[in-house]
């Protein structure tokens, strides 16, 4: 909360940089005969910048750095009082002091050295959001007069406006691209710990996924199976039901609202239906478990067809509900990017509104549309709470959709629930799942990029 109202002070400085930084500018221009060498805004983001981003910037490091400052002062502080103890033992004392100094949970009562340890440890943070309070505010004022005196018919605002945003948008790039390897290389490593333990072709290869080991020589437990099989052919399975459903309607509704719909019921009907894309995906597995699946059991009777209480269709056709407005948003927009002269052409050949579509808008558009499909099966496929509600856990090898099965994702959540030991093939296992989900994404997502850039020569 402390840190909060600090953040506010200096949104509230940085706003009031921008004010005075502009009628400074405004005021020259009047005073001036001299032109200035930029438009009014860029001399109030020019002072804005200076006086808000060094101070938020030491606010962030203070931030950052302040927990380890912390926690190494009140070790050094125990290691006074309690020399005898282990570095786990320390490492759990300073838990016990952190948690009863923020008003956590204990795992003991709080003794003479915890109480000391704990008003140590408030004291030095209050004195530290005093500190870094004076410092970031004084940062922002002093930033803030000097870039108002730098303000000047010469002053090349835009230009250090703009270098600032350069910066900013390369920053972000490279977090982006570090954040991407930085999970792609924790994948790998844990992956490589789990082949260590698990043959890698009896992963790759296996039909049997039984994921259940002993953590320890005296218990009772299975030695684990980890064939991969299954879950994919689950996770295809689903993903395929799902796009049976998503990309005729997704696809239809977005030709309709595109071609035919006029615009009152465009305005209507595209945020109705966007609505779907924002209904939390556990109340789609309640309707899954308690309607759809049910529906399906019922009608299988009815005909004399079996069908599991848990099934893949049912999974699958409410997902597909779910990701309906995934295509058809993305593929209206992109349709309704067509240049109109492309249909005005095709009128003019005699061409039908069905054969323009089919011949001419469909063909043009038909990047986009892959793209749409891609993001929407790749939505399908790390979809996790309607499989377990709707599918079951069951990891079973089959490719008829009224049985039970179970996704990638699904399995992952399960091996990741409650306190693991990552030094099981158990646990492990879960990185190399998602490692090879990841790996299959990406060859999907290079085949459609080679299938839309063939089309996409045809039409440019």
């Amino acid at each position: 909360m402390e840190q909060l109202a600090l953040f506010f002070a200096l949104l509230f400085l940085t706003v009031l940089g921008f004010i005075l930084g502009k009628g400074r500018a405004v005021a020259l221009s009047g005073q001036s005969d001299q032109p200035l060498h930029s438009r009014l805004p860029y001399y109030g983001l020019y002072t804005a910048i200076w006086c808000g981003l060094p101070s938020l910037l030491i606010m962030a490091g203070w931030m950052i750095f302040e927990p380890q400052i912390a926690e190494i002062l009140v070790k050094s502080q125990l290691k006074e009082a309690n020399a005898s103890l282990s570095a786990d033992q320390l490492t759990l004392f300073i838990n016990d002091v952190i948690n009863f100094a923020s008003g956590g949970i204990l795992t003991r009562d709080p003794d003479a050295s915890i109480l000391k340890a704990a008003e140590s440890y408030q004291l030095f943070k209050q004195i530290s959001y005093f500190a870094m309070a004076v410092v970031a505010i004084s940062v922002s004022l002093a930033t803030l007069f000097g870039s108002l005196k730098k303000i000047n018919p010469n002053l090349r605002a835009r230009n250090q406006v703009e270098k600032v945003i350069s910066v900013v948008m390369m920053i972000s790039s490279l977090i982006a691209i570090l954040t991407t390897l930085g999970i792609v290389l924790s994948l790998i490593f844990e992956t490589l710990r789990f082949f260590e333990k698990i043959p890698f072709f009896d992963f790759i290869l296996g039909t049997h996924w039984s994921p259940q080991t002993a953590l320890r020589s005296d218990q009772v437990g299975g030695s684990g199976s980890f064939g991969a099989i299954p879950l994919f052919a689950g996770t295809m399975l689903i993903t395929f039901i799902c796009m049976v459903v998503a990309i005729p309607v997704g696809l239809m509704s977005a030709i309709y609202m595109s071609e035919y719909a006029g615009k009152k019921f465009r305005a209507f009907a595209k945020p109705v239906l966007e609505i779907l894309a924002g209904i939390p995906t556990v109340v789609y597995g309640f309707f899954a478990a308690l309607t759809v699946a049910p529906f399906f059991r019922n009608t299988g009777t009815l005909i004399g067809l079996d069908v599991s209480s848990e099934s893949a269709l049912a999974a699958g056709a409410v997902m597909g509900i779910m990701i309906i407005p995934f295509i058809s948003s993305l593929s209206d927009d992109v349709m309704n990017s067509v240049p109109q002269s492309l249909r005005d052409a095709s009128y003019a050949m005699g061409a039908t509104k069905s054969e323009t579509i089919t011949k001419v808008i469909i063909p043009a558009a038909l990047p986009g549309i892959v793209g749409a499909i891609l993001l929407a099966m790749s939505r399908a496929i790390g979809e996790t709470m309607i499989v377990v509600m709707a599918a079951g856990l069951a990891a079973n090898l089959t490719a008829n959709p009224l049985e039970a099965v179970t996704t990638v994702t699904v399995q992952i959540v399960t091996l990741l629930v409650g306190d693991q030991e990552f030094d099981s093939a158990k646990t492990l296992a879960a990185f190399a799942l998602g490692l090879l989900l990841f790996v299959v994404t990406l060859v999907m997502n290079v085949v459609a990029l080679k299938v839309v850039r063939k089309y996409r020569e045809k039409y440019d």
